[in-house]
């Protein structure tokens, strides 16, 4: 997710998430843990059903000598049905560490669904994920509207080593009173270092009717301490004047199986 340095506008337009584990579910095998962390674009797969997927983190944002932290950055994933998860996102906190800062507080929260595509060539995965953030946050943090987002998650393993991924969203967030229509592009190379350990390099950006574009050089790197257990390390560069300078942010999510 791209983050910026008002908190409004980092949630209505880029809840958390994070990064894709591009790894999918192997047929009757023990359910791997595949997230939405640390990358911008999500996972094209969606949570194994009868399992709630908790993922968390905490990030610093700096935007012309501003720095903003806001965690736990906690998104909840429940599988529904073989291709269908809801999604739930926790209310940040943001928290202004310098600066001449806008009030700390709680962000919105957000609802949502997300279907894996099926019949699809081998080696290929899509999703579709829709969302509505609820203008639940504090007065000062809030957008003050029902903001929806659809996104539109892929992958491809491109080798035994290599997979090609990204993302096309489009969302509403509201600014001054009205929506302010943003799309958003993503392509992620993920390499597998070792069986549990891998490692991406993303292009992100978001170019909104209202406000110059925001685009960035996001690296990060995940380690799965067990099947179900992932730490994740993120660190991003901004490439265009309205993006932030840069963040930094570590994360852990866990699976957890709710129902046979």
């Amino acid at each position: 997710m791209i983050h910026f340095s008002r908190p409004a506008l980092a949630l209505a337009l880029f809840l958390l998430l994070g990064r894709s584990s591009l790894v999918g579910q192997l047929a009757g095998s023990e359910p791997t843990i595949s997230t939405d962390r640390p990358s911008v674009a999500n996972s094209s797969v969606v949570v194994p059903k009868g399992y709630l997927q908790v993922e968390n983190g905490l990030l610093v944002t700096r935007t012309q000598g501003q720095y903003v932290l806001d965690l736990p950055e906690t998104n909840l994933r429940v599988g529904l049905l073989d291709k269908t998860e809801l999604r739930f996102s926790v209310p940040d906190y943001f928290h202004t560490l310098t600066g001449n800062p806008p009030p700390s507080g709680f962000g919105d929260s957000a609802i949502g669904m997300k279907q894996q595509l099926g019949r699809l060539p081998e080696n290929w995965n899509v999703a579709v994920i829709f969302f509505l953030s609820l203008p639940t946050g504090a007065n000062s943090i809030s957008s003050h509207g029902y903001d929806p987002g659809l996104q539109l998650p892929w992958s491809h393993q491109l080798s035994a080593n290599w997979t090609a991924a990204g993302q096309v969203a489009f969302y509403w967030p509201t600014l001054a009173g009205t929506h302010n229509f943003t799309s958003e592009t993503t392509f992620v190379f993920d390499h597998q270092l070792t069986k549990p350990w891998d490692a991406f390099v993303e292009y992100a950006g978001d170019f909104p009717d209202r406000g110059g574009s925001r685009q960035l050089l996001h690296f990060g790197s995940a380690y799965k301490i067990t099947a179900r257990q992932q730490l994740d390390f993120q660190l991003a560069a901004g490439l265009s004047r309205a993006a932030p300078d840069m963040f930094v942010g570590v994360g852990y999510s866990f699976l957890l199986r709710i129902a046979k």
